[in-house]
C-alpha cells in the first residue's frame, strides 16, 4: 500500500500554530505558498503562523519573509 491509498490524494487545510499545526480538513498534502509545490503533511517543517502559509523548504520560508518585509534589507 502506498502513502496515498485510503486517505485520498487531496489537499489538507491546516491551522498553523507555534511549533505545531492543527488539521482542519484531512488530506495528504498542503501547497507551498511560494513555489506552489505540494508538501506532504508528514514532511511539513516550515510555515508562518502570522500569514498561515506553508513552505516547501527553508529557502521558500526565507523568500516569504523577504516578500513580507519581515527581514531587513542589506544595502551595499
Amino acid at each position: 500500500m502506498n502513502r496515498f491509498e485510503g486517505s485520498g490524494n487531496r489537499e489538507a487545510k491546516l491551522r498553523y500554530l507555534d511549533a505545531d499545526f492543527q488539521i482542519l480538513t484531512p488530506g495528504t498534502f498542503v501547497t507551498c505558498a511560494i513555489s506552489g509545490r505540494p508538501v506532504l503533511i508528514d514532511e511539513l517543517r516550515y510555515w508562518s503562523v502570522a500569514r498561515q502559509e506553508a513552505y516547501a523548504d527553508a529557502a521558500a520560508s526565507l523568500e516569504a519573509e523577504k516578500r513580507a518585509g519581515a527581514l531587513p534589507t542589506q544595502n551595499r
